[in-house]
């Protein structure tokens, strides 16, 4: 008998007259606010403008969005497309089914484009969004909570998931909360990447290659965890897998990347310098101060001919 638990919702959307309010929707959408949030006083930090890391996400999260589902359809196409199921379903994102690894990739080319339309450096950008976009995981993953899905092993530790859905194959019990080791370990990553961007000056590109690789430590045995149906490739899941991959594909980004581009960028947002005020104030005094020096030299020169006229 459990002595304690976690305990899930038991429905996953909430109705607001005809209006649908879904939580893993919820989650997704406040995650994002969170990351432009953070990912925008980091990005002034550095000396962009206020507002450019928000009009980047415009093109980044729908690009995000659009290809982290396009990787769970792949990845799990026997769950649209097999016999008995209804493709349509693929359509139907609010009930769970985002890959970070297509979000990523994608979501990558969407923020290249809103980069180069400003004129701005995406590792620059990408290092200042890495944070956030951690912390979106981690608040992102409390909608599989809503959705009561993935997680792990069964368990009684005082911390166990309490599952009560039987629909979808589960099987109700208490399980790993692995969306609560994610979500907690996600956080971690955020937290890093702040310590170590402030205590080692990372640039061009390599704080955000630190939240790749650090991720990827934590989902490769969170991933081993789980239960859910998976693909396996030699007795590991898909995702471990992957996972491995691009935790050595960020690793050796890091290290080439320091060795040929040490340092950080020297600017970030072109035109930026003076969009803020401070250095087009400085100009200001210091054409104030030459014109008042200038003022100076005319009226001695002025009293020195008065003088030999005397």
């Amino acid at each position: 008998m459990e002595l304690a638990f976690i305990p899930s919702p038991s429905r996953g959307v909430l109705y607001l007259g005809p209006i649908p309010l879904r939580g893993y929707a919820f989650c997704i959408i406040i995650g994002v606010f969170v990351a432009v949030w953070l990912g925008n006083k980091r990005w002034i930090a550095r000396g962009g403008r206020a507002g450019t890391v928000a009009d980047i996400a415009v093109w980044a999260v729908p690009f995000g969005l659009v290809s982290s589902r396009l990787y769970h359809v792949i990845t799990d196409y026997e769950l649209y497309f097999s016999e008995g199921r209804d493709w349509v379903d693929a359509f139907k994102i609010w009930e769970g089914g985002l890959g970070i690894w297509g979000a990523i990739a994608l979501g990558a080319v969407g923020a290249w484009i809103g980069c180069r339309r400003r004129g701005i450096p995406l590792p620059a950008y990408a290092d200042a969004i890495a944070p956030g976009i951690a912390l979106a995981q981690a608040i992102g993953r409390w909608g599989n909570w809503f959705n009561q899905e993935l997680y792990g092993k069964p368990t009684d530790l005082p911390w166990a998931l309490e599952i009560t859905s039987s629909a979808d194959g589960r099987v109700p019990g208490t399980y790993h909360p692995t969306f609560l080791y994610e979500s907690l370990w996600c956080i971690g990553v955020a937290v890093l990447v702040i310590w170590a961007d402030r205590r080692f000056g990372l640039g061009h590109g390599r704080a955000f290659a630190l939240y790749v690789a650090a991720y990827c430590t934590g989902r490769a045995w969170i991933e081993y965890m789980r239960v859910d149906d998976a693909h396996h490739i030699l007795g590991l899941r898909l995702n471990v897998w992957t996972a491995m991959l691009v935790f050595l594909l960020a690793v050796t980004y890091l290290v080439i990347s320091a060795k040929k581009r040490p340092g950080r960028e020297a600017v970030v947002e072109p035109g930026a310098e003076t969009s803020d005020g401070e250095t087009g104030g400085d100009s200001a005094a210091e054409d104030e101060a030459e014109s008042g020096e200038d003022g100076a030299e005319s009226e001695a020169g002025d009293e020195a001919g008065s003088a030999k006229k005397t």
